[in-house]
């Protein structure tokens, strides 16, 4: 945000096009507060350079004061600059590209920049050197300098104005219309973030009736603007003017192109947006608008700087109330911060996802931030628990005609949790409404996420899944490893999940002591979030006096006794089986818990067989065992499959009992 007309810069320069033949090899990488390595951008183009910044083509979303870090190679020169996002552009039509200008002001990286510039027009050829000039010359005749002052003139008079006038009743629509005046616009829009419905609300307009205009707060051109903060100028056939066609159809209007930007308060949160459509008698704003909008955004800014919506209710993260949020995501770990990267490349894709991991783990969880944090966020999200339904009541919460979730839930988003609890016949209906789904546009249609916590491969060799639902399993995967695994995570859970117990029973914050915290952290967890999250319920409850937990009743609670090194799986395929001798069964229970073994000390084989009192070359032995009689069943299976025998009665998993 601009926060003073001294940061208002024209950023007037000569910029030299690059050229592949120029033979420039850079790499691009976003600065990142949170992280040393800062965010490589893989796709990022160099277009421009001139000796006080870049031009930059990218499909990543920066932001203005985004800083970027640049290595460069030219000849033998080899260099690295830093430099903030001082302008972006949109590309046009359907093309997500956006270019940024780059500023940089560090005068140790301006010297390298010089050096560069230099360096680099040394080894122009005649015919580039003259089209360089005459493009400097064209640019120096167009500049309008008596223009350019008044401009600057006019818009210090505004902000006069705004010191001294502001509290007048029809201020803010007088400075719109001098903003489509200077523009040349036919209307625009001032919107403001209402966090109770969690839509971005017209407050004032001109050529335009502002009752009938609100909209989720991610939609359109503006929800753009206000959820990336970075500035929009988009002409017609863009893919964000689609929005709009519902809303000039109800008013009469139509949209051919807009140039929008935030609204910040005086806390530097964006509020709102201003929003200029349609140029006239030219198809797209100009870079000279564009500059000018970024003044305005200022303006607007400075009169709603007391703006600050709070509200329990609101989806948007700037503006949540200083208490525990349902939909987050909790933790630091490596882990987490890949999932995190995760829910930005899948929220806005209309994909299928499967999201794998251990009972406890928070898949539903994680597949409700997806459908929320992306552009179906404003529509309905529906589970379906597979594990608790049966055909019949999954065919009357999915299929029925107009209350069923493929007919309600239309722009949102559908879950099936436990897919592989899922009957065949099930999941060919299933495939079915999946492949009608994919024929229709966004608007029209539903995402499909699954979750399981056994992997599409296996499920296939075990006969529980169709081919079909294997292809649409196996399309996208997300897995979120138990909470043992990710130990960097634990304490931020156990402080998050006490706040908001604390808060849902009414005490004031309690704490854990240093100890009480460092054993419930080595703890595994062999529940994961679900049993971390009951366990804090009750020692809530059971401490209800005490600020400082620092004791657990066994009695209560009996987490703190070792934990078992060795987990078998809860449901091992063909155990069972009354087909199989009673040996190769023990073999198939012996083979999860020597795997179990080998994974908890991470491969070291050797080791594993010293914990379970076994030698090395018996382990071998043991593993190639278990390996034939796993190999054996997998082609029963098969078998079965061939002669048509029902593999869902012939195939048991282990009851909970066992």
């Amino acid at each position: 945000m601009i926060k003073s007309l001294s940061e208002f810069r024209f950023f007037k320069s000569f910029r030299i096009p690059l050229n592949s033949s120029d033979d420039v090899r850079y790499s691009v990488t976003k600065e990142d507060l949170y992280s040393d390595r800062g965010e490589f951008l893989d796709d990022a183009q160099i277009v421009d350079v001139s000796i006080t910044g870049l031009g930059l083509k990218t499909k990543a979303k920066l932001s203005v004061d985004d800083e970027v870090s640049v290595s460069m190679s030219y000849k033998r020169l080899r260099f690295d600059v830093t430099g903030k996002v001082v302008r972006v552009f949109s590309g046009h039509f359907n093309d997500p590209t956006m270019t940024y200008g780059l500023e940089i002001s560090e005068e140790e990286d301006l010297v390298y920049m010089k050096r560069f510039v230099d360096q680099l027009i040394s080894h122009f050829n005649q015919e580039r050197v003259k089209d360089s000039l005459k493009k400097l010359a064209l640019a120096e005749f167009n500049e309008d300098i008596t223009e350019g002052f008044e401009m600057l003139s006019l818009m210090l008079s505004l902000y006069k104005d705004i010191m001294n006038f502001s509290g007048k009743e029809g201020f803010i629509d007088s400075i719109l219309e001098e903003s489509l005046r200077m523009l040349n616009a036919q209307r625009g829009v001032v919107y403001l973030i209402n966090t109770e419905t969690n839509q971005l609300e017209a407050k004032h307009a001109i050529g335009v009736e502002k009752k009938k205009l609100s909209f989720d707060y991610r939609k359109g051109v503006a929800g753009a603007v206000y959820t990336t903060t970075s500035g929009l100028n988009v002409d017609k056939g863009h893919e964000k003017l689609k929005f709009y066609e519902k809303i000039d159809k109800k008013l009469g209007v139509e949209t051919k192109s807009v140039i929008c930007n935030p609204i910040f308060n005086k806390q530097d949160k964006p509020i709102g947006v201003i929003e200029i459509v349609n140029k006239r008698n030219e198809p797209r704003f100009t870079e000279e608008d564009e500059k000018v909008m970024r003044f305005l955004s200022l303006i607007y800014s400075s009169f709603f700087a007391q703006y600050d919506p709070v509200s329990e209710k609101s989806l948007i993260r700037r503006f949540s109330a200083p208490n525990p949020r349902a939909l987050i995501w909790i933790g630091r770990s490596a882990h987490t911060t890949d999932l995190r990267k995760c829910i930005l490349k899948l929220k806005d894709l209309s994909d299928p996802v499967l999201i794998m991991g251990e009972r406890g783990v928070g898949k539903k969880l994680y597949a409700k931030i997806l459908h929320k944090e992306g552009n179906r966020g404003a529509d309905d999200f529906a589970v379906i628990n597979c594990s608790t339904m049966n055909d019949k009541d999954i065919e009357e919460k999915f299929f029925k005609n107009e209350t069923g979730y493929l007919y309600s839930c239309v722009g949102g988003t559908v879950c099936f949790s436990d897919i592989e609890k899922l009957s065949k016949d099930m999941q060919r209906k299933v495939f079915k409404a999946f492949s009608e789904n994919e024929a229709k546009d966004k608007d029209h249609s539903i995402r499909f996420i699954f979750t399981s916590n056994t992997l599409p491969l296996d499920l296939k060799r075990e006969g529980v899944l169709t081919t079909e639902m294997f292809n649409i399993l196996n399309e996208n995967i997300v897995n979120i490893q138990p909470i043992r695994e990710r130990k960097k995570d634990v304490k931020e859970l156990l402080d998050y999940y006490l706040a908001k117990e604390c808060q849902a029973q009414g005490y004031l914050l309690k704490v854990f002591s240093d100890e009480i915290k460092e054993k419930l952290t080595e703890y595994e967890w062999p529940g994961n979030v679900a049993e971390l999250t009951n366990a804090i319920g009750r020692l809530v409850r059971f401490n209800t006096k005490n600020h400082v937990i620092t004791e657990v009743d066994d009695k209560i609670l009996s987490i703190l006794q070792k934990p078992m090194n060795v987990r078998i799986s809860s449901e091992i395929p063909f155990v069972n089986d009354s087909s199989l001798p009673l040996k190769e069964r023990v073999l198939l229970v012996e083979r999860e818990l020597i795997l179990a073994e080998i994974k908890q000390v991470k491969g070291n084989k050797s080791q594993a067989a010293k914990n379970m009192g076994i030698s090395r070359e018996a382990l071998r032995k043991k593993l190639i065992a278990c390996t034939r009689v796993h190999e054996k069943t997998l082609e029963l299976a098969k078998e079965r499959k061939v002669k048509g025998i029902d593999e869902e009665t012939k195939i048991i998993k282990m009851p909970k009992a066992v």
